[in-house]
């Protein structure tokens, strides 16, 4: 895995650590590559692109990371990598407050 440092990720939560995404993927059964760390790196960034605004949109925000991904495979690929949901999952990893609607209690993760 590549060297992981704060510094990588200028778009974090004040208060999040990429020791916090290796805690909690821990916690969640999944071990941590490059694209992982490049997958919460973009949603950080869309988050902070989108400060201020009341909700996140999720089709905006599925749309970002279908284009970011593309080359990999897209969304298919993210839900590979992320099995508890691209965005559920990659969220809470990332220190972000998962969007209403990415999960479904009945169902599980569905974004």
């Amino acid at each position: 895995m590549a060297e992981v440092e704060g510094s990588n990720f200028p778009h974090a939560p004040a208060q999040w650590t990429p020791d916090d995404a290796i805690g909690r993927a821990r916690q969640e059964k999944l071990e941590l590559a490059e694209d992982h760390w490049e997958m919460l790196r973009a949603l950080q960034e869309f988050f902070a692109r989108h400060d201020g605004e009341p909700t996140i949109n999720k089709r905006e925000l599925h749309d970002a990371l279908e284009e970011k991904f593309h080359r990999k495979g897209g969304l298919r690929y993210l839900y590979e990598i992320f099995p508890g949901g691209p965005v559920a999952q990659g969220c809470r990893l990332a220190g972000l407050k998962v969007p209403e609607g990415a999960v479904d209690k009945a169902f599980g993760s569905v974004s």
